[in-house]
């Protein structure tokens, strides 16, 4: 039988349309190449707060909407390793205060909910921090997620509503193509590889790490950030690289670890375990793409989410089912459609 839907791509994005429009009653496919995704690199920090930068005023809507969609959405799939502890933002040298103070006033002009704070209150909640931060920030409403718990969360619950994988494409009424940076060759759209590199480390004895927010730090320069596990990970990056190579570099691990151990310097003590490069499926402004591609009837972009695909699959999978249960997008949709770049 022919479906109403086939998504291409099984990444967190994909399967969330997928899960999504099976609950409105269409038949569902998804195309699954079986080669893990940016996900599996990825660290799950939901910080539509933290990440808020300047000129990127749409994008930071579409962020703190698709946070407020997180409890549930995690309380839908069950264990996917979402805390609410909040994020720091912590800054080691005074050059490093200024850069980071900078953006925090700009996000707190923006009504967002980050709140300034001084290197013994930075410490009263993070005792392993280095007694050398020169200040920061807290951002209550910057949470974290799993995503190497979230993506089997996502396709169980998707098969069990009734979706089908599939190795190879096939008809269907409407195609999503959620296929990452891979949507570029499918759908002619601007996107382009990212890549990451990333790290996850062990704390010492298998106990849990000394530290429970997502840290987001500025350290000499350098950008990092620390997000611990529950079962004691720690996952450190990322670079940003506009290289298409998967290959670990010992200069980014160097440079990671270093920022890394600056922060917390109990980090120098952890044992690695992996180190891995990923891609982001990047546009030219930073924003997903959202919604039907012009000239292709049937044929609806969800892609591009750069830095941001965890902490957007709920609002993505739940704009992208309205608009293919409707066929009438969402007003949220309008600053993110393929037609911006044509």
């Amino acid at each position: 039988m022919t479906p109403d839907v086939e998504v291409v791509g099984a990444g967190p994005i994909g399967l969330a349309i997928a899960w999504r429009c099976t609950q409105r009653g269409l038949t569902v496919r998804v195309v699954d190449d079986g080669q893990p995704g940016a996900a599996h690199a990825a660290a799950g920090m939901l910080s539509p707060v933290a990440e808020a930068y300047f000129g990127e005023e749409a994008l930071t809507g579409l962020l703190v909407e698709s946070a407020k969609r997180w409890p549930a959405f995690a309380a839908e799939l069950g264990d996917v390793g979402y805390r609410d502890d909040g994020t720091l933002v912590v800054a080691l040298t005074g050059d490093d205060l200024a850069e980071a103070e900078r953006l925090r006033a700009y996000q707190a002009g923006l009504g967002l909910p980050i709140d300034r704070l001084r290197p013994s209150e930075l410490r009263d909640r993070e005792p392993r921090l280095s007694p050398r931060v020169r200040g920061g920030a807290f951002a209550a409403g910057d949470h974290q997620v799993d995503p190497r718990k979230l993506v089997p969360a996502l396709r169980r619950a998707a098969i069990a509503a009734g979706v089908t994988i599939a190795a190879e494409r096939g008809l269907a009424r409407v195609t999503v193509i959620a296929a990452g940076c891979g949507s570029a060759a499918l759908a002619g759209v601007p996107v382009r590889a990212v890549k990451g590199q990333i790290l996850r480390l062990r704390a010492p004895d298998h106990g849990p790490p000394g530290f429970r927010h997502v840290i987001r730090g500025y350290a000499d320069s350098r950008h990092v950030y620390l997000v611990p596990r529950a079962e004691g990970e720690v996952v450190v990056g990322a670079t940003v690289e506009e290289r298409t190579d998967s290959a670990v570099t010992a200069g980014a691990v160097l440079d990671l670890l270093r920022a890394a151990a600056d922060l917390v310097p109990d980090i120098a003590e952890y044992h690695l375990v992996e180190a891995l490069a990923g891609h982001r499926p990047g546009t030219p402004d930073n924003a997903p793409i959202l919604g039907p591609l012009d000239g292709r009837p049937g044929v609806v972009v969800a892609t591009g989410h750069h830095r941001h695909g965890i902490v957007l699959t709920p609002i993505t999978a739940d704009l992208i089912a309205d608009l293919v249960e409707k066929g009438v997008p969402d007003p949220m949709l309008a600053p993110f459609t393929p037609a911006r770049f044509t």
